[in-house]
């Protein structure tokens, strides 16, 4: 996981996760929300996954479970069975970032049903 000393931090206290640096990367992305969403319903197997969402390939699912995992938001976990077993579940840190996502897309769902006066001020801006 990619960590950051807060400012001011004393050496050798735990470093805390890049908050905006998981923003960044998972918004940066077509493919994660929806993956944090379905091992957030309980859907955490990789084959389960890749037949959940059309068009998501293999190889690009595991450069996003690599990215989330190093990112701390989510932990793989290898069962030694035969076939190997795996699965990716959501960290404590995960368990706290995800409702931050879902409140983005609320506010984006809210935004698109009322067109409101402030909107349209931001709209004029970008």
């Amino acid at each position: 996981m990619k960590e950051s000393a807060a400012p001011g931090a004393k050496p050798g206290v735990r470093d805390v996760p890049d908050v905006a640096e998981c923003v960044e990367a998972v918004f940066g992305c077509k493919w994660s929300i929806r993956i944090l969403t379905l091992i957030r319903r309980g859907v955490c197997r990789p084959g389960e996954i890749e037949r959940s969402l059309a068009g998501l390939t293999t190889k690009v699912q595991h450069h996003y479970f690599r990215r989330m995992v190093s990112l701390g938001i989510l932990r793989r976990e290898v069962y030694a069975e035969v076939p190997p077993r795996v699965e990716y579940r959501l960290t404590p840190f995960g368990e706290r970032f995800v409702p931050l996502l879902e409140q983005i897309e609320q506010l984006q769902k809210d935004l698109a049903s009322t067109r409101s006066e402030p909107c349209e001020r931001l709209r004029a801006h970008c």
